[in-house]
């Protein structure tokens, strides 16, 4: 059992991805916002970000990751979204100028209600429901949060409450929930049949969806808003939109915007973010399916090379704008999709995507001699990711190696030919093959 948990998450780690320079140099100055994050949840980098790191109250985003533990409870077995619950005395603890469903106690209420009231509403009512169903208790439930939030990688990120109400130690950042976003879309991406929903009624309460980006783009299907005076507006947002290129999938990007000063500000700030990532800057095949990586030698065993190969494709996200020009947000047109710059002739005219990316792979083996015997997950090369000479990505290969040890007659043989050199020393050496994206 514990040789099939390591493989599992050899599996899930084989392509992790460590983020570094940004693609896009969009000026903070020009953007109405506190704090932002565009990301690309394909390739797991991010396009562009300002203050991302910075801890802010995420007010009603809170609710994303009570959706995520819900949905994963759902995925799970443990939970069944056609289940009646009874509302307890938990409802109880919602004040009557917080958004909720209005639920009574002792009233009974599916769990796929729930989510919708949690997702569309943001009610907390629900929130608190669906927090003690799945662990008893609240404390419990933020214990969960914050365990789940650790496990992705949400390091700036501290939950206190289910619902997303203000306290001194409830925080996370930019870039942990666009982190959070990424996660749903790709573990419970049911999330997206809730967060698309343009209004939801219950018990005679309508609600009119608060993201008013889901009535003006077709292609944006989510994620959550929430306010409160000391988070200023925030919006989560994801779109998926056709490549344009043949038997291609769409792309997806998620932007979180934090601290913006209305609804209509965090949507008119998002959505332009949006508009230029998709606009100046693409996916490419970095790795093929089942590409040789590497070939490590062996020793003790009757393998003599150890072939390191990709498991899955694996996409990088590149730019297709100029990287010493500052983008600014005021000179984006929304309906040609282009920014507009003077070139020097004092017309204004449309900066079109680079049809050309300028980039290059390297790849480090970080092991040079595998000793039979070995049954282990390991971290086997590194593939460095650069366009215009800077590190854009690192890709990790691991995998499950599984190499038997030569028996004592197998070993006998090899001693024999040692003597003779009858072994190659090319068989010694490392191999590593040339990747061009």
């Amino acid at each position: 059992m514990k040789r099939v948990i390591y493989f599992i998450l050899a599996l899930l780690a084989l392509y992790s991805t460590i983020t570094h320079a940004t693609l896009l140099n969009i000026n903070p100055e020009t953007v109405e916002a506190e704090a932002w994050s565009i990301l690309d949840p394909q390739s797991g980098q991010v396009i562009a970000e300002h203050n991302s790191h910075i801890k802010r109250a995420p007010a009603s985003l809170t609710k994303m990751m009570v959706a995520y533990i819900a949905l994963k409870e759902i995925k799970a077995g443990h939970l069944n979204k056609d289940e009646v619950l009874t509302a307890t005395p938990i409802v109880q603890v919602v004040q009557w100028d917080e958004s909720q469903m209005y639920l009574k106690q002792g009233e009974q209420i599916t769990v796929d209600h729930l989510l919708a009231g949690l997702i569309v509403m943001s009610a907390n009512d629900a929130a608190v429901t669906l927090a003690e169903k799945i662990s008893g208790s609240i404390p419990q439930f933020v214990e969960r949060m914050n365990k789940e939030a650790k496990a992705l990688g949400m390091n700036d990120t501290f939950f206190q409450n289910p619902a997303g109400i203000t306290m001194p130690e409830h925080y996370s950042s930019a870039a942990d929930l666009a982190r959070l976003g990424s996660a749903l879309v790709k573990d419970v991406p049911e999330y997206l049949n809730y967060s698309k929903q343009t209004s939801f009624s219950y018990n005679n309460h309508f609600h009119k969806a608060t993201n008013i980006l889901l009535k003006q783009d077709p292609s944006v299907d989510g994620m959550k808003t929430g306010f409160t005076k000391a988070a200023g507006y925030n919006l989560a947002l994801t779109a998926s939109r056709p490549t344009g290129l043949y038997n291609e999938p769409d792309r997806r990007l998620i932007v979180v915007v934090l601290g913006a000063k209305s609804g209509l500000k965090r949507a008119e700030v998002a959505h332009k973010l949006m508009n230029i990532a998709y606009t100046y800057t693409r996916n490419e095949v970095a790795i093929k399916d089942k590409q040789l990586i590497a070939e490590l030698p062996v020793i003790k065993s009757t393998l003599k090379m150890f072939k390191v190969e990709t498991k899955q494709p694996q996409l990088i996200t590149t730019s297709l704008y100029d990287p010493a020009l500052s983008i600014d947000m005021n000179t984006f047109d929304q309906p040609h999709q282009r920014i507009m710059l003077d070139t020097g002739n004092g017309v204004p005219q449309s900066i079109e995507p680079l049809q050309q990316t300028q980039t290059h792979m390297n790849v480090e083996v970080n092991e040079k001699l595998l000793t039979a015997p070995l049954a282990q997950v390991m971290k086997l090369a590194t593939i460095n990711v650069y366009q215009n000479d800077r590190l854009i990505n690192s890709i990790n290969i691991s995998d499950d190696v599984n190499i038997e040890e030569a028996n004592t007659f197998q070993k006998f043989v090899f001693w024999i030919k040692s003597l003779f050199g009858l072994f190659s020393s090319d068989s010694d050496a490392v191999k590593i093959y040339p990747l061009q994206p």
